[in-house]
């Protein structure tokens, strides 16, 4: 890995540079993300470099509070002029008005069309681009060749059936008390993503019809899908959520070696490799069968926009700042220090990546990730998170369960088709 990122460093980061009429400051807001937040603050050093006349303050909010912290603060002419977004959240910003659409001299459609990974499509509302990605996610299973080894496992699971068994060979302590995890469980982080958009489609089921505005896995193949990610806990007891504090509960816990396999995104290989002690891999997401030839995964980016703040000198930074977060340089600087995927479909293909055995498996699944068509995905998460909750806490049968889902987030759907 370590001639991989160094091939892709050898072009060093570089901006053009830009004169400005006076000197001008501008704001950059992310959520409080340790990585990305170290990552940003070097790409302003050797930004502001390059633009002397230009200031780059970053501010970073707890992830909780950072979308109500945007939402609040720029109806007010407050926050920032560039700002760092989920990409499920744009329709709700868009329409707000909170976002300037890019424009189309800096940023032209056809070229971003083409030039970016398929998934980033979904950044596209009524023919324009509101905010461009320097990165692309995928997810993968984690996992701990310590704990494999121990437990006898040779290999990382190629099949469902697979995790299971060696999960189950891992687990130590019984519910509600284990003490080593076989499988890190969190509905609410990416496992409602594996269950919709891997699972689902896996059990022969589509999720969403293809313009996303109908909901279609109140099906044999949800159901099925909601059955077998509910009985990891309830049948085989492989885990529990929240087993460590706080939000990335799964992801610390694997860091802290409790835990034997985790699926995460990308973006985790560098909190995962700058905090685990012991020896870790990566591997592809899991089929239904050996002979399957339905693979699944889903996509997903965050993105930087303009907000509506940024004018006049402020937005011709913005501007300038924005194509230097979203240059060829940067993806390249991002994948070595976050360790997320270019963007770029260019830089992504390299051959390299896709045999780096940390990275490739994130990149081999590129061409079958599916980036799920949000509205209010806050409110989506909630509809999936209370059904898987009613199933584990209230013991509801699955097929009821993805029918309140189905029905809670139809209707978040037809709330806003027909505004």
């Amino acid at each position: 890995m370590n001639k991989l990122l160094l091939s892709l460093a050898l072009g060093g980061l570089s901006a053009a540079s830009f004169s400005h009429a006076a000197p001008v400051t501008i704001t950059y807001w992310q959520y409080d993300y340790a990585s990305k937040v170290t990552a940003i603050n070097e790409l302003i050093k050797k930004f502001e470099a390059a633009n002397p006349d230009i200031t780059v303050k970053q501010e970073n909010f707890p992830y909780d509070a950072y979308s109500q912290k945007v939402a609040s603060s720029v109806p007010a002419g407050q926050g920032p002029d560039v700002v760092n977004l989920y990409y499920g959240w744009l329709p709700q910003y868009v329409d707000a008005g909170y976002l300037q659409p890019l424009p189309t001299k800096e940023f032209p459609t056809v070229l971003t069309d083409s030039n970016y990974a398929p998934m980033v499509k979904t950044a596209k509302m009524n023919g324009k681009y509101y905010a461009l990605p320097t990165a692309v996610r995928t997810l993968a299973i984690f996992y701990n060749k310590d704990l494999f080894k121990a437990a006898g496992i040779k290999a990382p699971p190629k099949t469902w059936e697979e995790l299971i068994a060696d999960a189950g060979k891992i687990v130590q302590g019984t519910p509600p008390r284990y003490t080593t995890l076989g499988f890190g469980i969190q509905p609410d982080g990416q496992d409602y993503h594996v269950l919709r958009e891997v699972l689902v489609r896996q059990f022969g089921g589509q999720p969403y019809s293809k313009d996303g505005k109908t909901v279609t896995y109140n099906s044999d193949a949800g159901t099925k899908a909601m059955t077998f990610y509910t009985d990891l806990m309830t049948k085989y007891k492989l885990g529990v959520p929240n087993f460590f504090p706080g939000n990335n509960s799964y992801r610390d816990a694997f860091i802290a070696g409790k835990v034997g396999m985790i699926i995460d995104g990308s973006f985790a290989i560098n909190t995962i490799k700058s905090g685990a002690k012991f020896d870790w891999g990566v591997a592809p997401l899991p089929v239904l069968t050996a002979n399957s030839k339905e693979k699944d995964n889903f996509g997903s980016y965050w993105v930087n926009g303009i907000t509506k703040n940024a004018k006049g000198d402020k937005l011709a930074a913005s501007i300038k700042f924005l194509k230097f977060l979203t240059s060829a340089d940067t993806q390249r600087y991002w994948l070595q220090n976050v360790g997320e995927i270019p963007a770029s479909r260019k830089l992504a293909a390299d051959p390299a990546l896709r045999k780096d055995p940390v990275f490739g498996p994130f990149v081999s699944s590129l061409p079958y990730a599916s980036s799920t068509i949000f509205v209010d995905e806050a409110g989506q998460r909630k509809a999936w998170v209370d059904a898987i909750n009613t199933v584990l806490l209230q013991g509801n049968a699955p097929a009821n369960a993805v029918k309140a889902a189905a029905a809670n987030e139809q209707k978040i759907l037809d709330d806003y088709y027909k505004k």
